[in-house]
């Protein structure tokens, strides 16, 4: 069985290269890299042309696009309590409902899950996930899908039923109330 299975590579890899050298092969545009490394361009509506410092102000500038922290405590949404959306502050995307939001006690608005959110499943939210190292230890940073804004982080000592804390920067952020119940204007 074995030598059925390295033949069929053989043959196929055969046909590529043949295939290869008639016409190069051209990678369509919907398949790319989900990746915002040195060197890969990010799928964000926004490129190396954005004046971000332009478009920010300072403190918002250092936070999501140098990856700062605000200090803990002094965020304008620490203690908000409005109903209504959190949206990204560089491309206004949805990022968490109000309703996700909870007092961690850590001195940064938390959230128990991003919105859009599924049962743990974040494809359809505005946000990604990326290890980072730079906390002094392995953790995991929040980034606005759309813009590659940095958020903030997530953390595995959160309230159930997701036991997840979004810990995210209120410079990060823009608040949009929810205005007579309609759905659509959120």
């Amino acid at each position: 069985m074995s030598r059925l299975v390295v033949r069929l590579c053989v043959r196929v890899s055969q046909q590529a290269t043949a295939r290869s050298a008639v016409s190069p092969r051209r990678i369509p545009a919907f398949i790319r890299p989900v990746s915002t490394s040195a060197g890969l361009r990010s799928l964000t509506r926004y490129d190396e042309t954005t004046d971000w410092q332009k478009k920010l102000t300072p403190e918002q500038y250092v936070v999501t696009r140098e990856k700062g922290t605000e200090e803990p405590f002094s965020g304008i949404y620490l203690n908000h309590s409005e109903v209504g959306m959190y949206h990204c502050v560089c491309c206004d995307a949805p990022l968490f409902s109000s309703e996700a939001k909870y007092d961690s006690g850590t001195g940064w608005p938390a959230f128990k899950e991003a919105h859009g959110t599924w049962e743990r499943d974040e494809s359809h939210a505005s946000i990604i996930r990326r290890p980072d190292n730079s906390l002094g230890s392995t953790g995991t940073e929040v980034l606005c899908k759309n813009c590659d804004a940095h958020l903030g982080h997530v953390f595995e000592d959160g309230p159930d039923p997701t036991g997840q804390r979004f810990c995210i920067n209120s410079v990060a952020l823009t608040f949009k109330a929810r205005g007579n119940g309609n759905p659509e204007e959120n």
